[in-house]
């Protein structure tokens, strides 16, 4: 049962299709969520108390570097003494930086989990704003697992950027702190080359950049297409979990039809499309790890082969070249965070995408699509709903009623008619506002709200007290709850108020109808729109519901989409549905099978 206010009438239309976002429209999407959340100011706290603790990890750092020199000086010089004195010290530093690393490690798990906290809660609060979930779910294939996106990305793309943006940070602070180092210990050494001299000031910090910059290039070019790759899997993984949902949730009626083999082959034709994207990254990762892991090796003895020169020059110490050798680890340590991270980052491009398309789409389908008639919501001035030369659009053919103008006064009894796959529920929606694509005026009533009961109500789940509230909680007294479910013919449920369960698996059909019902009279709507609810019940609850209709509903004025009640001793009126079946040029963004039980 849905309920619709007349002061919020809308007519939204799911996007006929995303744009791709450039990487910076993606940052700008995200910077927006994040300014606009409770968890910013906490995330810049953290983010401030990291960098401090990364300044003093690096700090920690130059000074373990420092220390390499006395220590292996003091074994070169086989001097027991200074041996044991230089371990001492290097209790000392490596417990301080036993701490800043604990530290760190606090700061990122709150900072990760603060991320996660704000963007799940700006997209869960996209998504249920008014009709924007069921315009989603009808604009194609971006509408698919918004629940993946959600739950399964968002915690994904948390994970990710706390990753990658601490551990930019702390190499971008390594390498500023470290150069000076590197520059210093090789800042006057001149080559000897055919009796020439030449000077090449810090020459290896240059040529920690050439090294690192020629890994960075070159990965970079090999491991690009796993961001497209990526992207694919998730999509696919997505599919998968879908089809798994699906078959779950519909066990009965496939064990019943005896379905298994053809549900089994739909699961391995989607469980194949992951393994195909699966081989396809494999075989990308593979020609990455001949970049990545070649440049690995070469490091082993590359910081070595760039100081030797000095070293065997007598310009330093054999302590001095471990120096040297520790700060040409670090700064091309820094410099390859690129090289060592292009995997997560092309994951993280890919989450990114999926996070903010998905966002983008939420958005796009309250935003009108000048291609196509959208139907017009107004507000009445009177307590009426009037529906002026109302037409409305589908794929196959247009729905209107058989006079231009139709008024519905407070207190009426309507049924509206017509014939198979008329399409009385496409209408249902378009009234509810969920369907704008057509053409003509709905001017709701002032100042009264609206429920739509749909053929099969919404049980969600929990405790049957909640169930009977919804979409209020705790509103009604349990005298009250009880008086309903016995005025329905459920009073056996009365001891089950709060019990939890998944009642839309615990009822059947017509008690989930007669549950509707009874929220109905807890709720007592002014207006009440019936799609097929009458036309699905057996002669006994058939009897009750008109009951409740004539007694506790007296008040509310009342229009069913179906059928002709035998002795229509309830409607006193009765409106014709007619169906233009001729293709027209206009058509819906978004694919034919969204109209699945849409038409009746």
């Amino acid at each position: 049962m849905a309920n619709v206010s007349a002061q919020n009438g809308t007519n939204g239309l799911p996007g006929a299709g995303m744009k791709s976002e450039g990487l910076w429209s993606q940052l700008m999407t995200m910077r927006r969520i994040y300014t606009r959340s409770p968890v910013f100011r906490t995330l810049l706290l953290i983010s401030a108390g990291s960098f401090l603790v990364v300044v003093a990890t690096a700090l920690g750092q130059i000074v373990l570097n420092r220390w390499n020199q006395p220590f292996y000086d003091a074994i070169e010089r086989r001097n027991l003494d200074a041996f044991f004195y230089q371990l001492k010290i290097f209790a000392v530093i490596a417990g301080g930086m036993l701490l800043l690393n604990i530290l760190q490690q606090w700061l990122n798990q709150r900072f990760r989990l603060k991320l996660r906290e704000g963007l799940t809660h700006d997209l869960i609060c996209e998504w249920m704003r008014p009709r924007r979930a069921f315009r989603l779910a009808n604009a194609g294939a971006i509408g698919v697992n918004p629940d993946q996106r959600m739950q399964e990305d968002a915690g994904h793309l948390a994970d990710l950027t706390t990753d990658l943006a601490f551990g930019l940070l702390q190499s971008s602070i390594l390498l500023v702190s470290f150069v000076g180092v590197l520059w210093s210990l090789s800042e006057g050494f001149m080559f000897q080359i055919s009796g020439r001299t030449i000077d090449i000031p810090g020459y290896m910090v240059w040529a920690a950049i050439i090294y690192a910059g020629s890994a960075s290039l070159l990965s970079w070019r090999v491991g690009r297409p796993l961001i497209e790759l990526n992207g694919e899997r998730y999509s696919r993984e997505a599919a998968l979990r879908f089809t798994m949902m699906r078959v779950n949730e519909h066990i009965d009626s496939i064990s019943l039809a005896g379905g298994e083999t053809g549900e089994r082959q739909k699961l391995e034709n989607d469980l194949g499309s992951v393994l195909t994207a699966l081989r396809n990254i494999f075989r990308a990762q593979i020609n990455l790890a001949w970049v990545v892991d070649g440049y690995g090796w070469v490091t082993v003895v590359a910081p070595i082969l760039v100081a030797a020169p000095v070293y065997f020059s007598g310009h330093i110490s054999f302590g001095g070249l471990m120096m040297a050798v520790g700060a040409f680890n670090q700064v091309h340590t820094s410099l390859r965070w690129f090289v060592a991270n292009i995997g997560a980052i092309t994951d993280w491009r890919a989450t990114l995408h999926r996070i903010t398309s998905f966002r983008s789409a939420l958005i796009a389908t309250d935003a009108l699509n000048d291609a196509e008639g959208h139907i017009e919501f107004v507000l009445n001035d009177s307590n009426r709903l009037t529906l002026d030369r109302l037409d409305v659009a589908s794929p196959t053919g247009r729905t209107r009623f058989d006079e231009p103008h139709i008024e519905i006064a407070a207190g009426e009894r309507v049924v509206i008619t017509g014939e198979p796959r008329t399409g009385k529920t496409l209408l249902f929606r378009a009234l509810a506002g969920l369907w704008p694509l057509g053409s003509g005026r709905v001017g709701l009533p002032k100042g009264e709200a609206i429920t739509f009961l749909p053929r099969t109500p919404y049980m969600p789940p929990g405790r049957l007290r909640d169930v009977l509230s919804y979409p209020q909680t705790d509103t009604f007294t349990d005298t009250q709850l009880i008086e309903a479910l016995a005025r329905v013919g459920l009073q056996r449920m009365a001891p089950l108020l709060d019990n939890e369960a998944r009642w839309d698996r615990e009822l059947s059909d017509d008690d989930e109808r007669l549950l509707a019902f009874a929220r109905a009279i807890l709720h007592k709507p002014h207006w009440l729109v019936l799609d097929e609810v009458l036309e699905t019940m057996d002669p006994t609850t058939l009897r009750r519901v008109l009951s409740i209709l004539e007694t506790e509903l007296k008040g509310s004025t009342v229009v069913s989409l179906g059928r002709v009640l035998p002795d229509n001793a309830l409607f006193s009126r009765e409106i014709r549905l007619v169906r233009e079946a001729k293709p027209q040029s206009r058509q819906p963004a978004r694919p034919d099978r969204s109209l699945e039980g849409a038409q009746a």
